[in-house]
């Protein structure tokens, strides 16, 4: 098979040749997005999932059907490490500059410009890592209090104002949510209930992983009626089936069905591994259809290059402790797993692996489904953690 005609595409956030599955979910926001910009009120949305579900492909496609549909975006991905109001203000000077151009938005942009300087001036003493341009000088007590949850409601405020005016909305997406301090998502919530209190087009399309939704109701009780959170999970077998199958038609390439049905079998639906399987497999098939003997040579070279990349880029994150909680994790299965259970594998005292199980919670490797249950954040991490720490030493 050619390998430049490979139509497979694994990668981190790649767009695949086939986004299958996720009509329902992209067509619910767009209906969201479309009452937002009419002053209706619509619900913000929070995508939750585990590493490789696609979150970051779908929350890029919803983008991109707004942009298409003439709504305003900004698109924010939040590291560890990085404050909110410096990821935000950046990005929420680029819209209200855009909006400005629009006659009928002009005043209220600029207005808005007015606090976005207030706000970045005032809150540099608290987050010392805004760096933002200023395009107008602060208007006095418009989003300078110095405080990020009043200040950021009066902010979104004046951008809600703009993007009315504008007769648009503005929606906002933010990936790797789960990262941002509780204060600050906090105050991020706050500010999203203000403009739906007051009807204002802002919209909230946010991605992360499972623990998210806990987090979000810790930071505000309220924060579960103010947005949905579809769960982006693995695709069932037909629309998985339809990830592999319409690419290759394409290229005019059949697979026969029991290739096919192992491929959904090794990847368990989870669209990241179709894609590695499927670009993996390309390679190993000699001609059309692609059959079975192709996929069980393709499994070898897929396995050690997820090994090789998004297994092993989160591995080497890892102290050594770390490194052996989710050994003994692997060792009672793919999960989720009793914290006692865990203890018992690690020989250890529960109450003394707290800390690991918090830090690796904090690190995104793992999320509690239920009071005391943990679970990994990747699929399959568990036969990773065998092979990489085969036998027994690891105890």
């Amino acid at each position: 098979m050619n390998p430049i005609r490979n139509p497979f595409s694994p990668g981190a956030g790649t767009p695949p040749p086939e986004l299958a599955g996720r009509d329902e979910l992209r067509e619910t926001l767009r209906i969201a997005l479309e009452r937002a910009r009419i002053g209706r009120s619509a619900k913000s949305a929070m995508l939750v999932g585990l590493r490789g579900a696609g979150k970051t492909v779908l929350l890029d496609r919803i983008r991109m059907d707004a942009e298409l549909a003439g709504i305003h975006t900004v698109r924010i991905e939040a590291p560890e490490g990085r404050s909110l109001p410096a990821l935000l203000a950046p990005q929420l000077r680029q819209a209200l500059l855009r909006l400005s151009q629009i006659a009928a938005a002009k005043d209220l942009a600029v207005r808005g410009l007015r606090a976005l300087a207030g706000f970045a001036g005032k809150l540099k003493l608290t987050f010392a890592d805004i760096e933002v341009g200023i395009d107008f000088e602060p208007e006095p007590g418009l989003a300078d209090n110095g405080d990020l949850e009043h200040d950021l409601q009066a902010l979104f405020e004046q951008v809600g104002l703009a993007a009315k005016a504008a007769h648009t909305a503005l929606a906002i997406f933010i990936d790797e949510l789960q990262y941002v301090e509780e204060p600050q998502l906090a105050a991020l919530i706050t500010a999203m209930h203000r403009t739906e209190q007051r009807q204002l087009p802002l919209v909230l399309v946010g991605a992360g992983l499972p623990q998210l939704r806990g987090q979000m109701g810790n930071a505000k009780s309220y924060a579960e009626r103010l947005f949905d959170f579809p769960l982006i999970g693995p695709l069932p077998p037909a629309a998985a089936g339809l990830a592999i199958e319409k690419p290759l038609a394409l290229e005019g390439v059949e697979i026969t069905p029991q290739a096919l049905s192992k491929i959904l079998q090794l990847t368990q639906g989870y669209p990241y591994f179709l894609q590695q399987w499927g670009s993996h497999t390309w390679l190993a098939a000699q001609a059309s259809p692609i059959d079975i003997a192709a996929v069980n040579a393709a499994s070898v070279t897929a396995v050690a290059a997820l090994d090789e990349s998004f297994f092993r880029v989160r591995f080497d994150r890892l102290t050594p402790k770390e490194k052996k909680y989710l050994r003994a994790m692997a060792e009672l299965g793919a999960g989720p797993h009793r914290s006692g259970d865990i203890a018992t594998c690690f020989d250890a005292v529960v109450s003394s692996l707290a800390p690991t199980r918090s830090s690796l919670i904090t690190k995104g490797m793992v999320w509690s489904p239920n009071h005391g249950d943990t679970a990994f954040t990747v699929p399959m991490f568990d036969e990773f953690m065998k092979r990489i720490m085969p036998g027994q030493d690891w105890r």
